[in-house]
């Protein structure tokens, strides 16, 4: 495939540009700087340039405090982006896969949400990716939206790479104990996105690592059992106490109805991906 992917300096940008090329791809890797995708002249220009065979979007804008701040710089990265390239995507017959994200619902279920859930996002960056959601499948039917969260890896400022080093050194880490999640590693996020634009079928994908969602907190003490350090380093902090300018889903534990009907196998569980990410660091 020749693939083009956005948002190649970002974490899981890097996870997809790797392992595209890896597989064999002829990879068109654009970061926001040779590629922003609020502007349509920019994306047509580089569609028409470079005809990708396609295209995962890995571009957003993922400051969920920011985004409140700041909803027009939000819509553009997050809503208009996808679009254009939707619209891009259309014209040239173009595999489009674009990442979504597990704050498009509310948090107030129980258990795991699946695409029968209705999104109802209460923060403008869950707004901004619902509607970027909306705007791309409007654009062209042909889009695979992939909702994914709690996402983890090397190069990125995630909360595991905030963890790690401070647990190794036997410093206190503070994680929050009353919003729950499905760990995601992106290593793996990066295949199955691969595998999604070879597929080529349309519709909403909920990708996650296996297994039951945990807190913060509960990720926290895993990772400190596995570095070797005292669990009791790891204190538990209420959201509430946090006082940030954007709401929070209390749940945003993900599951797919549809991967299992189309051959792909689930995720392997998060655990088994936090000991692979921890042994390559």
């Amino acid at each position: 495939m020749k693939v083009l992917v956005t948002g190649a300096s970002g974490m899981v940008g890097r996870a997809v540009v790797q392992h595209c090329s890896e597989a064999g791809d002829e990879v068109l890797a654009r970061d926001h700087a040779q590629l922003n995708i609020a502007d349509w002249p920019s994306v047509l220009r580089e569609f028409q340039e470079t005809s990708p065979s396609a295209v995962i979007n890995c571009a957003a804008w993922t400051d969920v405090d920011g985004c409140e701040r700041d909803p027009e710089r939000s819509d553009a990265a997050n809503a208009t982006g996808p679009q254009n390239l939707a619209r891009a995507a259309v014209n040239s017959n173009s595999a489009f896969v674009t990442i979504s994200t597990d704050y498009v619902f509310a948090g107030d279920k129980e258990g795991f949400y699946t695409q029968d859930d209705e999104p109802r996002p209460i923060s403008v960056y869950g707004k901004s990716k619902l509607l970027g959601e909306q705007e791309a499948c409007a654009a062209y039917p042909g889009t695979i939206v992939v909702r994914s969260g709690f996402i983890f890896g090397p190069g990125g400022r995630n909360f595991l790479s905030k963890i790690n080093e401070p647990l190794r050194e036997g410093k206190q880490v503070g994680a929050i104990s009353d919003a729950w999640g499905t760990p995601t590693y992106a290593i793996h996020l990066a295949r199955r996105l691969r595998e999604l634009a070879q597929l080529n079928r349309p519709g909403i994908y909920h990708v996650v690592n296996d297994g039951a969602g945990v807190t913060y907190e509960e990720f926290a003490r895993f990772v400190s059992q596995e570095v070797g350090a005292d669990s009791s380093l790891v204190r538990g902090v209420l959201s509430a106490t946090l006082h940030r300018p954007a709401p929070r889903p209390r749940n945003s534990r993900l599951k797919c109805l549809v991967s299992p009907t189309v051959g792909l196998v689930p995720l392997p569980d998060w655990r088994v991906a936090v000991r692979e990410y921890l042994s390559s660091s």
